[in-house]
């Protein structure tokens, strides 16, 4: 990166924190550390829950997503927009009118302190895990451009923003999610545009949409009921609902944010303004990965997008085999420029059967490539045994150091870093406040004053953020960062969710019935998880069902 570049990333990240700690002065009590006085607007929550979502790997590992696998991931965000109406018409008021500080409080006063326990500590768990994923991310930037070790720049990026968060509290965490989903929109749609400006003379932005429909990239919608698929209509509605109704219903990670607005309807439009922006703001992310490929369907791509691994490849007693694979990979480079060339001419010529045997070409070229590129994840693999193989998460990274104008370098390089800052930063708010509220209050100084609770929550920031950094430092044996942390997040989520259900709609089963069954859940959950029973998303209806249907049946026939 040029001095320009370093000097936008400084400027921006800088103002970020700045502005965040400057705004949010003032924060004496819990209920303003934690909860932001309950003072904000709805587009504050509705950019706060947005922003809190939308963390590094949303636009570091989507973009390589879309590159490698196409449109369809955009599916797992079918059941949002409905997950929001449910929530602002149900969660919301309860929450509100109940006055707490997280939402394992209610589960207490419904059913027991057990039940209460589990489900946060099931929360604690998943999100702390999370959140190392998300420190990892935006850590493998400073690492590639810098050629840094992994380790020490997990520990400065999750270090920075604990900065501001243990200062400042919710109020600075929402005032900088302002800035940094100004600044992500900005940039995102800039690189897309730069992306189909750096396209060959006579080749546009519909030209690129048709090449990258023929090579299979444009397969937004997928009809067929699959359990096993990953990501199809089904899955994304049903599996996509209930992993988004529990994330934003029971994940205190959001509901502290959505809590923080003024009334109950400020926190019901920011709901729906996340429900409304959401999907197409992920179309695009994706559709930038997408438009990347269709760039190194012209240009040279290369071999593999890892740079730093690569570069100690050349140097390790596997230079000659790597030397190789980069000749094939080159060959097929070649054959595949022709043969967008001929789909480019049969398009404009209206040739259906050039344009087939075009498609038919690029999709040989393609899967003859990723065999050459598994290659040299091999030998990358074998020099280095701790080595990132997956080149998902590196894909829109490369893209952006090779070809985009210095200074927008820069500004895609914040825009990175500050959405993984307003994401880590809402997690480290959360697991604070879920700790402090359900487990030190609760079961370890029941009498505090408020300023010691507010101490207390400091700490807990603290004591998170080292967590989440340990973490971070095992996260590159997980692959595509935006799977990973999904697939985790399915692992609880139904489960969570499905306690929430039974305090919510069923009335008739007790606290006994509902802690066994989030445990047997929970079990079953993993269990067909490990055995690959069914694709990820279906765990979270799955986790659901199962709590609801085993609490009812134990208390009919055991706790009756």
């Amino acid at each position: 990166m040029s001095i320009l570049d370093w000097s936008v990333l400084t400027i921006t990240l800088l103002g970020i924190i700045v502005y965040g700690i400057v705004r949010s002065r003032g924060s004496r009590s819990m209920d303003d550390y934690l909860l932001a006085g309950h003072s904000l607007p709805w587009y504050h929550v509705g950019l706060s829950v947005m922003a809190t979502q939308a963390s590094a790997i949303t636009f570091l590992s989507a973009p390589g997503q879309g590159f490698a696998d196409g449109m369809r991931f955009v599916q797992f965000y079918f059941g949002l927009p409905l997950a929001m109406v449910v929530l602002a018409v149900t969660f919301v008021p309860i929450f509100h009118k109940l006055k707490i500080f997280t939402a394992y409080e209610f589960l207490e006063d419904r059913f027991d302190i057990r039940v209460r326990t589990l489900t946060a500590s099931l929360f604690l768990l998943q999100r702390g895990l999370s959140t190392g994923l998300s420190i990892y991310a935006p850590a493998i930037i400073l690492s590639t451009i810098l050629g840094w070790n992994i380790y020490w720049t997990n520990l400065l990026m999750g270090g920075m923003v604990l900065l501001y968060t243990v200062t400042g509290g919710t109020k600075a965490i929402s005032y900088t999610h302002l800035q940094q989903m100004a600044i992500v929109t900005f940039a995102m749609g800039l690189a897309g545009y730069l992306t189909v400006k750096l396209l060959p003379e006579g080749v546009g932005f519909v030209d690129a949409l048709h090449v990258a429909g023929k090579a299979g990239r444009m397969n937004l919608i997928d009809l067929k009921f699959d359990p096993n698929s990953r990501y199809n209509l089904w899955s994304g509605l049903i599996g996509g609902f209930f992993l988004q109704l529990s994330y934003f219903g029971t994940d205190q990670s959001q509901v502290g944010r959505y809590l923080t607005g003024e009334t109950i309807g400020q926190s019901r439009l920011g709901l729906l303004m996340n429900g409304l922006l959401k999907v197409p703001m992920q179309f695009l992310i994706l559709l930038v990965g997408v438009l990347v490929f269709v760039f190194y369907q012209f240009n040279p791509s290369p071999t593999f997008f890892n740079k730093q691994e690569t570069e100690l490849l050349k140097k390790s007693s596997y230079a000659s085999a790597y030397q190789l694979a980069e000749i094939k990979h080159q060959n097929l480079a070649t054959q595949r420029q022709r043969a967008v060339l001929d789909m480019q001419v049969a398009l404009k010529a209206d040739d259906e059967a050039g344009q087939d045997a075009a498609a038919s070409i690029l999709r040989e070229t393609d899967d003859a490539m990723k065999a050459v590129k598994a290659d040299v994840a091999d030998l990358i693999k074998k020099n280095n045994p701790a080595a990132d193989t997956n080149d998902v998460n590196y894909v829109f990274l490369r893209f952006v150091l090779d070809y985009l104008p210095h200074g927008l370098i820069g500004l895609l390089i914040a825009v990175i870093f500050s959405a993984s800052m307003g994401s880590i930063a809402s997690a480290y708010n959360s697991l604070a406040s879920t700790t402090v509220v359900d487990v030190y209050k609760r079961l370890v100084k029941k009498e505090g004053s408020d300023r010691h609770y507010l101490q207390a929550s400091r700490w807990a920031t603290i004591g998170w953020g080292i967590f989440c950094i340990i973490v971070a430092q095992f996260a590159n044996q997980l692959g595509s960062m935006i799977e990973a942390v999904n697939i985790l997040g399915s692992l609880f989520y139904g489960v969570i969710l499905g306690v929430f259900v039974v305090a919510f709609y069923v009335k008739s089963v007790g606290g006994r019935a509902t802690f066994l069954a989030a445990i047997l859940g929970e079990v079953l959950v993993i269990v067909s998880w490990y055995l690959d029973l069914t694709a990820f998303l279906w765990l979270n209806a799955i986790g659901c069902l199962l709590v609801v249907g085993i609490a009812w049946v134990l208390q009919k026939t055991v706790y009756r």
